[in-house]
């Protein structure tokens, strides 16, 4: 039980924007992961919490962006995006 929190804690969610979208027909998926995680911890959740088998991870840093809130500049958070391959055959469902 322990071991599934913790896949939970790398793989936040899965993200469902147009080019995760133009990504699909390519067995491909983008999630939103930990900043820390590595591209082997991403791999062994991933096919922990959906039941699948990756053949291939990629991974990017979106950098904040600079905020107004009144007369304060603020700063988004930075995220890490991973881009997952499937192997053939096989998919994610996404509701």
């Amino acid at each position: 039980m322990i071991k599934m929190a913790q896949n939970y804690k790398v793989v936040k969610s899965i993200l469902q924007t147009e080019k995760g979208a133009r990504m699909l027909p390519e067995n491909k998926y983008l999630f939103l992961v930990d900043r820390r995680a590595n591209k082997i911890e991403i791999k062994k959740a991933i096919e922990s919490i959906y039941r699948v088998t990756v053949t291939n991870v990629n991974t990017q840093i979106a950098r904040g962006k600079k905020k107004r809130v009144r007369f304060a500049l603020g700063l988004t958070p930075d995220r890490k995006k991973a881009i997952v391959r499937l192997k053939a055959g096989e998919k994610i469902e996404i509701s």
